[in-house]
């Protein structure tokens, strides 16, 4: 016989099947090929039949030459990213609560919302249209004031700064959405009895504003930084040339070229398996971090 609370809320936990599912065949079962991280995986033997090898793979990636150049990379573009994207979406939040015609907030959340909508593929077309040495926009104004043309795709230094500050671009509006509601939350009247004491503007911004969206922003950190290893693949790929190898270079990327292109399984799979131990690893020391700081955490 079923629980009794299944039994009568049978339609509700019939919402909950396709999840499950989900979760369970996208997320869960996938896990059973995990094990080819630590055998020498052949194809014809399949995975029980492959033979065991321990950490062979993972000591193999750690003695790479290119092992702290993919580590430098991948977190240097994530912390980047961190450091400069994540607060601009609060900033973003801020302003336009502040903003007291309707008409104009809805048409700045409108304009900065949409770059989100598009693919990756027509993102990076975009830069580099933009960024192009012969006609792109960026180049025509340095021209015009005399200078030499930059070829910023080709400069390993400006890698970062050209993910990064694309990405803003992209996904500012729609990152603040989250924030916009919070404030949005917030109970009138605490503005009310701040003006009659006579708080300005800045003052309900410091005392109201910013408290309310602390517990949310630290959630949203924690989720960043469990994440920090995770660099965007197709975006890398479609910016990566030769010339700016050096600095593009991340785990992703390599676990493509040695997974896909180079047909090695089980190395391939070693890395990937090493980049979300340390996501795990991450993930589980800031959120204690954020608990005992700001007593904020996702549990």
């Amino acid at each position: 016989m079923l629980p009794r609370s299944i039994r009568k809320n049978w339609d509700l936990y019939l919402l909950v099947v396709p999840v499950v599912l989900y979760f369970l065949l996208i997320k869960y079962l996938p896990m059973y090929g995990i094990q080819i991280a630590f055998k020498d995986f052949s194809a014809p033997r399949g995975i029980w039949g492959s033979e065991w090898v321990g950490m062979k793979h993972f000591i193999r990636f750690f003695n790479n030459y290119q092992f702290w150049t993919l580590i430098k990379n991948t977190m240097g573009i994530s912390i980047f990213q961190i450091l400069v994207a994540f607060p601009i979406p609060i900033f973003f939040a801020l302003l336009v609560n502040e903003v007291s015609s309707k008409w104009f907030k809805k048409s700045v959340q409108s304009i900065t919302f949409m770059p989100h909508f598009l693919s990756t593929i027509v993102l990076v077309g975009i830069v580099m249209a933009f960024l192009s040495p012969s006609t792109g926009l960026v180049n025509h104004a340095i021209r015009l004031f005399g200078g030499e043309p930059i070829y910023f795709m080709t400069e390993p230094g400006m890698f970062k700064s050209i993910y990064v500050f694309s990405d803003i671009w992209q996904n500012m509006g729609f990152s603040s959405v989250l924030y916009i509601a919070v404030l949005a939350g917030i109970d009138k009247s605490l503005y009310e009895a701040a003006m009659i004491d006579g708080a300005s503007k800045l003052k309900r911004l410091i005392h109201i504003a910013i408290p309310s969206m602390i517990p949310t922003a630290v959630i949203m950190l924690i989720f960043q930084f469990g994440s920090i290893m995770d660099i965007g693949f197709e975006k890398i790929f479609l910016m990566q040339n030769e010339l700016n190898r050096t600095s593009s270079s991340v785990i992703s990327t390599y676990v493509y070229e040695i997974g896909l292109i180079g047909s090695q399984y089980s190395f391939s799979a070693a890395v990937g398996l090493f980049n979300s131990a340390i996501n795990f690893v991450l993930i589980i020391i800031v959120n204690q971090t954020a608990k005992k700081v700001s007593g904020t955490s996702l549990w």
